[in-house]
């Protein structure tokens, strides 16, 4: 059946790049960020809680096999012939020395039936060492969150949109797939300038979006 939305959803994008159907397990790799270190500040941004999308097997006590073994098992029972992509989700996943980063990602690819991976990041933790290695996979994702940089400012990123779209650019350059997160109704945007992202976002040469709405978890 021909598609009358006006967009092409991220479903048809992975159909269009994998002969067969393929599915996101998450995984919490152990990484922290900048700006919960020290490095760039305190708490993460404020609306940080990786609890309230990660998956219950999403724990740091479990390697990326055992975390992989139990999203395929969950998967499988309904679709068994379903192949995957690790998604490297909670914090900065490409904030640790390369050889650890490396060993990680390569864990999760030498696991049966995944096909590539899923790396989110933020566009102040991308060495060009690591996009050389990311080249090779095409598999690449940052979070943005918003053109504005006082919002960025006001929600405690710790980088300001001229990064992210550096980053954008670079990686877009060695051929990889490059999507960015944005948020929608963060504080102090206005329709217009949340309209205006858009406008933004087109001069850029991302492959994927995601767009998904301000939520605040009490406490």
């Amino acid at each position: 059946m021909e598609n009358s939305k006006p967009y092409r959803d991220f479903g048809d994008f992975l159909r269009e790049v994998f002969p067969h159907k393929v599915q996101k397990i998450s995984i919490n790799a152990g990484f922290t960020c900048p700006n919960r270190d020290g490095t760039k500040g305190f708490g993460g941004c404020t609306y940080c809680n990786n609890q309230t999308f990660s998956p219950e097997y999403c724990h740091t006590e479990k390697s990326v096999t055992e975390q992989l073994e139990e999203g395929v098992r969950f998967f499988s029972r309904k679709y068994p012939d379903m192949k995957y992509l690790a998604y490297f989700q909670a914090y900065t996943n490409t904030y640790d020395e390369l050889d650890s980063l490396i060993a990680k990602y390569e864990e999760a690819l030498s696991y049966p039936d995944v096909r590539g991976l899923i790396v989110g990041t933020r566009p102040d933790c991308m060495p060009e060492a690591l996009l050389d290695y990311f080249a090779a996979l095409s598999k690449e994702k940052f979070g943005l969150e918003s053109t504005l940089d006082r919002t960025l400012v006001r929600i405690n990123r710790g980088h300001t949109h001229a990064e992210s779209e550096d980053a954008i650019r670079r990686t877009a350059a060695k051929g990889i797939y490059t999507g960015a997160h944005l948020i929608l109704g963060l504080p102090g945007e206005s329709r217009d300038e949340i309209l205006h992202h858009a406008d933004v976002l087109s001069t850029l040469p991302l492959t994927t979006l995601k767009l998904h709405q301000l939520q605040l978890i009490r406490n």
